[in-house]
């Protein structure tokens, strides 16, 4: 049996983040991923097409960037192509409000970077590889049993590990969460994200843009390709509509979903040239009643999952990642166990009025929106455009969700 301070299981972009800045402490950590290495480093292919493109992307927040660049990852991800947004405007694509954010009012040179899943995932293994931890790579926990100071954690290659603490990021239908007997409060949304990447007629101006309509929002994300220098083209799509729509959405031929979409985001950026193999993802709100036992926590899609409307989850899971490293940071100074279950509620305090807020607020846009009532299409109007003109006010809510 080999001995842990920490082992982590799953190694996507919050469980890779937890294992290096543990790591970085000074604690014994095991980090157990199912993917092999070669694949997690493999280079990525020049993209100057939409079929080069990763679908899955992620809105990383300055907050989100500054753990990254703390664990050594963000410099690695930045090699490969980003792209820096420096605006958001966001409209009621059922009636005349409308919100734009702006980098410059904020003084400052991004409202954050869209970056390809994969690359981010990529940059946090090289990361892991420069750091002194032990990273199981092609493996899968089989079993966990409880443990008189902690978990005893059997992997598929026959391995047995000791662990004071277990950290679940191993996602949505996290198995940890499962064995630990930890509840979950979920509800369908009866709606699915179409993701897939666009070349658009005119440039994105590097600006998201979204547009919410009674059905879903839909938003255009910019990209930034290979050689392609300023002006960019691309843009990733999230348009999350009601399952049957959703589907009849997916059976379009390209050239008629194009058509679509260009309608959809009312010619903004002109038409739509080009697209690339459509994915589909159905949306389901999770969240964990409780974040933590003794001897384990979770974090990122393990303990919560929410509405992409607001492009939020991938830093509501850096965040607990923030917190549950600052926990875990005064407990190695203190020497005390990582699995303290004092010290693991602080990190769930911490983490769960936020997420939960956070959670409320999506769910709160998704029904105002999905209301077409004249009182409510006028209150919306009223309310967008009252906000955008009330910029220091608006600027503190942009502040806010960027981590300033």
């Amino acid at each position: 049996m080999k001995d842990f301070d920490i082992v982590v299981v799953g190694g996507g972009m919050t469980g890779s983040a937890v294992a290096v800045g543990a790591a970085q402490q000074g604690w014994r950590v095991a980090l157990v991923e199912a993917a092999p290495m070669s694949k997690l480093l493999a280079a990525p292919a020049p993209a100057r097409a939409v079929a080069d493109f990763e679908p899955r992307v992620s809105a990383i927040s300055v907050a989100s960037q500054r753990l990254l660049e703390n664990v050594g990852a963000w410099q690695r991800t930045i090699r490969t192509r980003h792209c820096p947004y420096q605006a958001m405007d966001v409209w009621d694509g059922e009636a005349i409000g409308r919100i734009r954010f702006d980098a410059a009012e904020l003084g400052v040179p991004a409202l954050g970077t869209i970056v390809e899943n994969r690359h981010l995932v990529r940059g946090l293994f090289e990361a892991v590889q420069d750091s002194d931890l032990a990273c199981l790579d092609g493996q899968t926990v089989e079993a966990m049993t409880a443990a008189e100071k902690g978990w005893q954690v059997t992997l598929s290659g026959g391995d047995t590990l000791a662990a004071r603490l277990v950290v679940g990021a191993d996602g949505a239908h996290s198995r940890i969460r499962q064995w630990a007997g930890l509840p979950t409060r979920e509800w369908d949304y009866d709606q699915e994200a179409i993701v897939c990447t666009v070349q658009m007629e005119l440039p994105h101006q590097y600006t998201a843009w979204q547009r919410f309509t009674a059905s879903g929002p839909l938003a255009f994300l910019p990209l930034q390709a290979d050689d392609e220098g300023q002006g960019g083209h691309f843009c990733s799509i999230v348009w999350s509509q009601d399952t049957p729509e959703a589907r009849r959405l997916l059976d379009l031929d390209d050239a008629s979903f194009m058509a679509v979409l260009t309608r959809a985001l009312e010619g903004r950026l002109g038409q739509v040239e080009a697209v690339s193999r459509r994915y589909a993802f159905p949306l389901r709100q999770r969240h964990s009643k409780q974040y933590v036992q003794p001897g384990l926590a979770l974090v990122g899609d393990a303990a919560h999952t929410i509405h992409p409307l607001a492009g939020q989850g991938a830093n509501l899971g850096y965040g607990d990642v923030t917190a549950l490293l600052a926990e875990l940071e005064g407990a190695f100074g203190r020497r005390q166990s990582p699995g303290e279950l004092m010290l693991l509620q602080r990190y769930q305090r911490r983490r769960k009025g936020e997420n939960l807020a956070m959670m409320a607020a999506m769910e709160g846009f998704k029904q105002l929106f999905a209301r077409d009532e004249l009182p409510v299409r006028w209150l919306r109007s009223t309310g967008m455009r009252w906000l955008d003109r009330a910029s220091p006010l608006k600027n503190r809510v942009a502040a806010e969700a960027m981590g300033l």
